[in-house]
């Protein structure tokens, strides 16, 4: 679905109209230019960032103070916010998210969820994002589709009205979410 979005591949059947012309992409993996440091890797996709902008990022995404580190250097959560940033340095208004945090435990999956709001909260752009995890479409999504297996088609759509920062997986609403959605994988 992302590659279709993103223009990398093309629908088998139908049209898909993307009115973004400039997207941005997180894959799984961070793919960070190892013989850049954290400050170079996230400039290289936007070299007209000024100095503020990028310590804006990099603040937003807790690296302060690992600006001049490589991603040999880094742990993977540090490489996958590193990535996070870079995507958002490109300033496209569609970013396409596929399972950014699949590697994270589950405590760095809230922080990261947490930087990528910061983030979001600044720029306001698009973001589709791909996940496995409920509670992070939960967290994160404002509209979530159930998708089945191939072929993909969309099992059941749910709509979350409730801001993002208010949200907590103890809220009855999401909650009852929750437990639709897994009635939905179960069947």
């Amino acid at each position: 679905m992302l590659n279709i979005i993103s223009g990398l591949i093309q629908p088998s059947k139908g049209d898909f109209l993307n009115k973004s012309e400039k997207i941005s992409y997180v894959f799984q993996e961070d793919r960070l230019l190892p013989w850049k440091t954290v400050y170079e890797n996230i400039l290289a996709v936007n070299k007209k960032a000024s100095r503020e902008q990028m310590k804006m990022l990099i603040d937003k995404v807790g690296l302060k103070g690992f600006e001049n580190y490589h991603p040999s250097q880094l742990s993977g959560g540090m490489r996958q916010r590193c990535s996070i940033a870079r995507a958002f340095n490109y300033e496209a208004k569609l970013l396409l998210m596929d399972e950014p945090f699949k590697s994270l435990d589950y405590n760095l999956r809230f922080a990261m969820i947490n930087h990528l709001l910061n983030l979001w909260e600044m720029k306001q752009n698009s973001i589709v994002f791909v996940t496995h995890e409920i509670d992070e479409a939960l967290l994160l999504g404002d509209r979530i589709l159930v998708l089945s297996h191939t072929p993909t088609k969309v099992i059941k759509e749910f709509e979350i009205k409730a801001s993002k920062r208010e949200r907590s997986l103890k809220n009855e609403m999401l909650i009852k979410i929750r437990n639709e959605i897994i009635s939905c994988l179960v069947k």
